[in-house]
């Protein structure tokens, strides 16, 4: 079965800066959260992306000034497709599922992103899922945004996931992420304990608010510094929305290529080097540099304590590399 889809509606963006790095595909996945940037590729290859009217390719520079309209579709029923989507299995029984999620991949079906998530994945191979949040979100007991990598638990068993589910809502569970973020912190490690809620004029994004914004705590821990950037592990005490990255900005160390609330959207070798961009140059990185390094949690079934980690992948590795090769760090 899959997802119907009887009509579309129409997203308007009126483009009112410059950026440093301005492909269409990149600012539209950045902007559209729900939407992995292949699938926005394909609505601009389909025609359904318009610059003033125009049609362009991926890899049109958006202009101060431009108009971008985007239309998306809706879907009126949610019946989850099965698909045969690789998935990177770090360990499985009976009850639950630990996968190591790549970028690009959403988590579940929306409205902008009806396949290729990672619920269809799990329902291809699994032939039971939980049902706790709906068909949508099968299995599903927690997120990571698009474009963070990294670990995470996925739910067979309706018991399971309210038991598991308690233990995210009383804060048993921990989570370790790692993460580039730009400037060298000078605190080898911190609590950050700011309230987040949605933004006043620009409802995608998540930013600190005193006034209605909930309780958000996040602690780091400096691993490695290079000259304007540092290595850092970063455990959140809560879970709201976009914390680390909305965190790391207001401490004045937004996350590397993180568009929505970093600086650039992308990270270069020429941009380390404090060089002109050569022509045709690849990013070393174009998404944000933040991975779910770490999970622990309550196996309710087995009735012990797990505890699961997967490396930096290859995109970060390469970024920490180069920073050590072109920034090292030191105090004298």
């Amino acid at each position: 079965m899959q997802q119907e889809v009887s009509q579309v509606k129409e997203l308007i963006f009126d483009i009112k800066k410059a950026f440093d790095d301005k492909r269409i595909d990149r600012y539209l996945a950045s902007r559209l959260p729900d939407f992995s940037r292949t699938f926005i590729q394909k609505l601009v290859k389909e025609g359904s992306v318009l610059v003033d009217g125009r049609t362009v390719k991926s890899s049109y520079d958006i202009q101060k000034g431009d108009v971008i309209s985007v239309r998306v579709p809706v879907l009126e029923e949610y019946k989850i497709a099965p698909e045969d989507i690789p998935l990177n299995i770090v360990y499985e029984d009976d009850y639950l599922m630990l996968i190591n999620k790549p970028y690009d991949m959403v988590v579940h079906p929306a409205g902008g992103h009806p396949s290729g998530t990672l619920v269809n994945a799990l329902t291809f191979h699994c032939q039971n899922l939980s049902q706790v949040n709906g068909p949508l979100k099968a299995g599903i007991v927690h997120r990571l945004d698009r474009d963070t990598s990294g670990i995470m638990l996925t739910i067979k068993s309706d018991a399971v996931h309210s038991h598991i589910a308690m233990q995210f809502e009383k804060r048993y569970i921990k989570k370790e992420y790692i993460a580039v973020v730009e400037g060298e912190i000078m605190l080898d490690s911190d609590e950050i304990n700011l309230p987040i809620g949605r933004h006043k004029t620009d409802h995608l994004k998540m930013t600190i608010r005193h006034d209605i914004g909930k309780e958000a705590v996040s602690i780091y821990e400096v691993i490695e510094r290079f000259y304007g950037y540092t290595l850092v592990k970063i455990m959140p005490k809560t879970g709201r929305t976009h914390q680390i990255r909305v965190h790391m900005r207001a401490i004045g160390h937004p996350v590397v290529a993180d568009f929505m609330y970093g600086n650039h959207e992308s990270c270069y070798l020429s941009d380390l080097l404090k060089k002109e961009r050569e022509p045709g140059e690849i990013p070393i990185i174009e998404r944000q540099a933040l991975h779910a390094h770490r999970i622990e949690f309550f196996h309710p079934i087995q009735s012990k304590k797990m505890e699961f980690q997967v490396d930096l992948p290859p995109d970060i590795s390469s970024l920490v590399n180069a920073l050590r090769e072109i920034r090292p760090y030191s105090k004298n």
